[in-house]
């Protein structure tokens, strides 16, 4: 993978407006909103910022796959076969690049809470709920890597947009998991992002009914298969003529 390109990558990022509203002002807002509407106590505020924090990084990481249908619509793919970059740190730069843009709300969104609403955790509670959202982003890079892959320049958004409030509403995020009935907590269970918010919610004392090592091990299988429809699309799209 080129740091110079990842650097690049960063940097057109960085400049959309569309991406600093929605995946970094959007979940702190949203965060002190839904705070000051319903929670007074310290764990469920801790709840609502766990959960605003995951909704962040996700949307970020999702973020990039409309980069790359505009991308492959300009016929770059093609064009990397002229230029010493690799398919593979083509991809690797598109997923760093995720990765990196969701360092934004895994950071903001707790600074808020503990700054702001006095959200209280330990040492390991705040190593949960930041570097352990963000290590749980992962799979959605991909998989916005993979949206980009599939869909056009036009089309790529409402498909993520598609992707992103569904996962988002029925894995936990937006619905209490407490509150769930059984047949939607069988729902959550196979999405991503119930498992993203479990590891952030086992910071908080009675949040999680899950061990670490579950969530890590379905997030990791996740992880695999889109890595492996990844690669599957961008060589099919690389052999076309």
């Amino acid at each position: 993978m080129s740091v110079k390109f990842l650097a690049l990558e960063i940097r057109r990022v960085l400049r959309s407006p569309r991406f600093m509203i929605f995946t970094v002002a959007f979940p702190v807002l949203l965060f002190l909103l839904y705070v000051g509407i319903f929670a007074k106590a310290q764990d469920e505020k801790a709840v609502l910022m766990v959960s605003m924090t995951a909704f962040g990084a996700m949307a970020a990481a999702l973020f990039t796959g409309t980069r790359v249908a505009l991308e492959r619509a300009a016929g770059w793919q093609r064009q990397l076969r002229l230029t010493p970059l690799s398919g593979s740190g083509y991809l690797a730069a598109k997923a760093a690049t995720g990765m990196t843009l969701a360092l934004a709300p895994v950071v903001l969104v707790p600074a808020v809470g503990g700054l702001i609403e006095g959200v209280s955790l330990g040492g390991a509670g705040w190593v949960r709920v930041t570097l352990g959202v963000w290590l749980a982003a992962i799979p959605f890079a991909l998989m916005g890597l993979l949206i980009g892959q599939i869909g056009t320049a036009d089309s790529t958004q409402p498909i993520t947009q598609l992707v992103l409030l569904p996962m988002a509403l029925l894995g936990g995020v937006f619905i209490p998991v407490t509150a769930m009935p059984a047949w939607l907590l069988k729902i959550a269970h196979v999405l991503p992002t119930y498992w993203m918010g479990e590891i952030g919610r086992g910071a908080i004392p009675g949040g999680s009914a899950s061990t670490l090592s579950k969530d890590v091990l379905v997030l990791a299988v996740w992880t695999v298969v889109l890595s492996i429809a990844v690669i599957r699309r961008y060589r099919r799209d690389s052999a076309r003529v």
